[in-house]
C-alpha cells in the first residue's frame, strides 16, 4: 500500500503546533494567539482524557479490534481501490487522493486521505464544508460521496492508529477551536470512519444546501447536534453499540 505512505502526522506535546487554517507547522515566531489557544486547548482536553472511563472494551479491546478488521478490510478492497483511483484520475485533473489536517484524539492533528470527489485544489476555490449542488464535486465524486466510497481510504488512518471504525467524525481544526469545555471532551477517544451523528446526517449536504447560510447552520446548528451525540455515544461505547453502528452504516448505503 505504498500510495498511503504520506502518513498522519502526529504531534508532540511541545510548544510548535499547526496552524488551524493551514496545517503549516507553528513556533513560538509564528502566529503566537492561534498557538496559545492550541496549548491551552490541549491542555482541557489532557484533563477530559484524565477523567474518561472507557471501560475495558475502550482500554484493551477497541484498538485491536481496529487494527484486525482494516488489515483484512484493506486487503479485500484493495481490488475496489485500485478501480476507483483509476476512475478519479481518468475523469478529472488532479490527483487520485486527498489529504487534509484535522483534529484527532488529545487534540493532536492528523492528515485524513479521502479518494478525491471534487475538482483539484476545491478548497481554494470555495467553502470548507459541501451542500448539494456544489460544483466543485465531480460526476465520479458524486456517486462516491453518495455511496461513502470516498470515505474507503480512511481504513488506512484505523491502521496507522490515527482513527477507529467507530468514533466521533474528526473535525477542521478552524471547528474545534469553538468547541466549548464539555464538547472538547469528544477528543478523548480516536476520531472514527463512522459513528451516531454520520448516520442521523446522512443527508447533510442536502440540509445545508436548504439553510440560508450553510456555513452558519452548520456551525451553529449542525455540528452542536453531532457534538451532543457523540457524547452520548462515548457514554454508551461497547463493543455491540460499535457493530450496531457498522451495520447501520452499511444499511444507509442502501436506503
Amino acid at each position: 500500500m505504498l500510495m498511503f505512505s504520506k502518513s498522519s502526522v502526529a504531534l508532540e506535546r511541545s510548544p510548535t503546533v499547526r496552524s488551524a487554517k493551514s496545517g503549516a507547522v507553528m513556533t513560538s515566531g509564528g502566529a503566537p494567539d492561534e498557538m496559545r489557544r492550541w496549548l491551552v486547548l490541549r491542555s482541557e482536553v489532557d484533563r477530559h482524557i484524565e477523567n474518561h472511563h472507557s471501560g475495558m472494551y475502550g482500554r484493551l479491546l477497541k484498538r485491536p479490534i481496529d487494527m484486525i478488521i482494516s488489515s483484512l478490510a484493506l486487503i479485500v478492497l484493495s481490488p475496489l481501490f485500485v478501480v476507483a483511483a483509476l476512475l478519479v484520475k481518468c475523469t478529472s485533473r488532479g490527483p487520485a487522493f486527498y489529504w487534509q489536517t484535522r483534529v484527532g484524539r488529545g487534540g493532536r492533528f492528523f492528515r485524513i486521505v479521502k479518494f478525491r470527489s471534487m475538482i483539484a485544489d476545491a478548497d481554494k476555490k470555495g467553502p470548507d464544508i459541501t451542500s448539494s449542488g456544489d460544483p466543485r464535486v465531480t460526476s465520479v465524486g458524486s456517486v462516491f460521496r453518495k455511496l461513502k466510497i470516498d470515505e474507503l481510504p480512511q481504513l488506512w488512518n484505523v491502521l496507522a492508529g490515527d482513527m477507529s471504525l467507530v468514533g466521533p467524525r474528526p473535525e477542521l481544526p478552524r471547528y474545534v477551536l469553538d468547541y466549548s469545555q464539555e464538547e472538547l471532551g469528544v477528543l478523548c477517544v480516536r476520531p472514527g470512519i463512522t459513528d451516531t451523528a454520520s448516520i442521523r446526517y446522512r443527508h447533510e449536504e442536502e440540509i445545508l444546501a436548504r439553510s440560508g447560510d450553510p456555513e452558519e447552520y452548520y456551525r451553529n446548528v449542525v455540528l452542536r447536534h453531532k457534538l451532543a451525540l457523540n457524547l452520548e455515544y462515548m457514554r454508551n461505547m461497547s463493543f455491540w453499540y460499535d457493530a450496531r453502528m457498522v451495520l447501520q452504516t452499511i444499511r444507509c448505503l442502501f436506503v
